[in-house]
């Protein structure tokens, strides 16, 4: 997200009417300019991914969403091989590239990004299994997978390949989620604990090579971005609409208005993984 507060505050209903109005698909998050910030981690993901891009032959993403950070990735290969001298010892890109991704809006705009870098993307369900051969890839990556099928990774992967991933951790923006749903029972509160990912990797013959996680502060300075958000990351608020939630919405508006932004904090860890020789 961005990092500059709106300068033109609206009333309760436009700001319903804007949040519920914007389109969801994809992963760019530039309509939050001006209305939430969210820190970044240190690790720079994108950017340490186009660096394994252009180290690898054959890439899987999966759970693209709408291409961006793959798209972005690879744009920085071809500019790194593009800024280097015939002599230099240049990064390339990969010879194939493929990403999955579930839901259909998505597809689209992810097939219509990435097409023209060669990429072929490829519908398939979150919780299916993929749909490539035993040792297809020396790298697969991921930003934010729903759930990591680490059994699946480790079956695409050639001996040597790496899993490369940013996933969301524990207790995530758990301050909004618990605004509107009330406290979670603990189970729910430690889901996507970067111990029990090591665990379930490990179990599927994986070596953690790098783990790192950051908790990160983030800024709702308007309910319509918290109602943008919340149609946006679905799992969040399961089922949430502007009509079941006004009267915590508008709750939420009044404590904006009167105490300033609404504060939470995202979870996220950096993975890394290696599958044996």
């Amino acid at each position: 997200m961005a990092e500059h507060r709106n300068p033109h505050p609206t009333t309760f209903e436009d700001l319903l009417a804007e949040g519920a109005s914007v389109p969801t698909e994809g992963w760019d998050f530039s309509w939050f300019e001006g209305r939430a910030t969210e820190a970044r981690p240190s690790w720079g993901y994108a950017v340490s991914m186009s660096e394994r891009l252009g180290r690898a032959d054959a890439v899987l993403d999966v759970q693209t969403g709408g291409g961006e950070v793959l798209d972005f990735a690879l744009a920085r290969v071809a500019d790194t091989v593009a800024g280097r001298a015939d002599t230099d010892p240049a990064p390339k890109p990969p010879l194939l590239t493929i990403a999955t991704e579930g839901w259909p809006p998505n597809v689209a705009k992810a097939t219509a990004l990435l097409r023209p870098r060669g990429v072929g993307v490829v519908a398939a369900a979150e919780d299916d299994p993929l749909p490539f051969a035993d040792g297809a890839f020396d790298l697969v990556v991921s930003r934010h997978p729903v759930r990591p099928h680490w059994d699946e990774i480790a079956r695409v992967l050639r001996p040597g390949g790496t899993y490369f991933a940013q996933h969301v951790g524990p207790r995530s923006v758990f301050e909004l989620v618990e605004y509107f749903l009330g406290s979670q029972p603990d189970e729910v509160r430690s889901a996507r604990h970067p111990d029990r990912e090591r665990a379930g990797a490990e179990a599927a013959g994986l070596e953690v090579v790098d783990l790192r996680a950051e908790r990160l502060r983030m800024e709702f300075h308007d309910v319509g971005a918290v109602v943008h958000f919340l149609r946006k990351v679905v799992w969040m608020v399961p089922g949430f609409t502007v009509e079941a939630y006004e009267p915590q919405l508008r709750e939420l508006h009044e404590r904006i208005q009167t105490e300033g932004p609404f504060v939470a904090h995202s979870t996220r860890h950096l993975f890394e993984a290696r599958k044996p020789d």
